[in-house]
Formats: structure tokens, C-alpha cells, sequence
């Protein structure tokens, strides 16, 4: 289990995040909604060691992991999917997925089944250089390459960000799936409700920096938070 809490985050003299506390269970999908701006993705940042809370703490499985580094958290089973899904666009698609293999032991660090089940384009385009793939085929890499990590948590940071419908149904399959296996907590980044609701366990929505509304899927008002996603 996962748990965010009363974090601070700055950039500076900018304060990003205000006292944020959130929880995400094993088997359970956990999706933080709001506009852009608001402190999603500093939010994901500091859940993967990308950026240190000014304040507060983060608990993974009951260790307190505030201080360590990504490396470390990835070691522990801790794994981002970007926003913008930063693949290596001159390696090949085989070659991204592998570095994934970097925080595993080397008995370990084979490519999961699973990855090319989710996502049979990806078996179809082994030899072909990330960067000739669509926009929708690298946001599939980049989840497969989480994967590939045997993550416990899985934090994915506006995965249908400008893909095409037809690849978002696809990725909206795979997240459902991975929580059914119930071996890892889904942390997701999303500003489509429909989308989010019809994925998510529990919701938190944010608004500068804070958590403004946060409950089970099927209890939040939906117009409220739709409020909080309109601009």
C-alpha cells in the first residue's frame, strides 16, 4: 500500500503541492484528477523520487521511502510511466523494453508474456526504432516497459494524452487487467472523467496544489468534480 502523507513540495520559491495526503491499495486502481497545472505531476514526481517533499512523507508498504532514490524505489517495485512517454526514440523497441531490466536481478529479467498479450503491436515492431512509432504505439512501449520491471506499483501519468480512441480503449483494457491480477496498486493521472470513472476505485481531485474532493468512484458527486476539470 501506498501512502502520501501531508506533503509540501516547492520549486524554489513556488509551492507546488500544499498538504497533500492520498492512499492507493494493492488490486485497486487510484486516479487524481484535475486541470493542468494543479500539481499532478509534481504529485507523481515526489511518489517516484523524481522530486523531495519540502514536507510530510511518503510510505510504501510501510517504509517510509520520502528520502530515497528513484533507483531505490524502482528496486522496491516502484515504476512510472511518464508524461510524453519518454522513449528512447534511436533505440529499437526490443532495446527499450530491456531497460526496464535495469533495477532487476538477472535471473529476472526476462520480458513478461503479459506485455505482448496487452499490446501485440509491440511483438509485431521489435526491430523497429521507437521514434517510427505512432504516438498511441509509444505509449504502449512505455507501459510495457514499466512492466517489464515486475512493478508492485504502477504510477501512469496522463497515459491517453493525446492518443487516438481506438488506442485509449486498448490501454483502458490493460490497466483493468493489471488490476485484476491484484499483484501491484494502479496510480493513475487522468483529466478525461469518463474515462477515469470508469477505471477508478477511489478519485482524488486537485486544485492548486491541494486535494479539494477525494472518495470511491461511485460516490463523488460527478458534478463536482467535473467542476474542478473544466477550465
Amino acid at each position: 500500500m501506498l501512502a502520501v502523507e501531508n506533503v509540501d513540495l516547492h520549486y524554489g520559491a513556488a509551492q507546488a503541492l500544499r498538504s497533500v495526503s492520498l492512499t492507493a491499495e494493492t488490486g485497486k486502481i487510484t486516479c487524481v484528477m484535475g486541470r493542468n497545472g494543479v500539481g499532478k505531476t509534481s504529485l507523481m514526481r515526489a511518489i517516484v523520487g523524481q522530486k523531495n517533499p519540502s514536507r510530510g512523507r511518503i510510505l510504501w508498504n510501510g517504509e517510509d521511502v520520502t528520502r530515497l532514490a528513484p533507483f531505490e524505489r524502482a528496486r522496491r517495485g516502484i515504476a512510472l510511466v511518464p508524461q510524453g512517454r519518454e522513449i528512447f526514440p534511436l533505440l529499437t523497441v526490443d532495446e527499450n523494453l530491456r531497460t526496464g531490466f535495469a533495477p532487476l536481478e538477472r535471473s529476472r529479467r526476462t520480458i513478461p508474456d503479459d506485455v505482448f498479450s496487452l499490446f501485440p503491436v509491440l511483438a509485431q515492431m521489435l526491430r523497429r526504432r521507437g521514434g517510427d512509432l505512432s504516438g498511441g504505439q509509444q505509449q504502449q512501449l512505455a507501459i510495457g516497459r514499466a512492466l517489464v520491471m515486475r512493478p508492485r506499483l504502477l504510477v501512469l501519468d496522463e497515459p491517453t494524452e493525446g492518443i487516438q480512441p481506438s488506442i485509449i480503449k486498448d490501454i483502458g483494457r490493460a490497466i483493468e487487467y493489471l488490476r485484476e491480477t491484484g499483484e501491484m496498486a494502479i496510480v493513475l493521472v487522468e483529466q478525461y472523467f469518463d474515462f477515469a470513472k470508469e477505471l477508478a476505485d477511489r478519485i482524488f481531485v486537485m486544485d492548486r496544489g491541494e486535494v479539494v474532493l477525494s472518495g470511491d468512484s461511485t460516490a463523488l458527486d460527478e458534478a463536482a468534480v467535473r467542476r474542478y476539470l473544466t477550465v
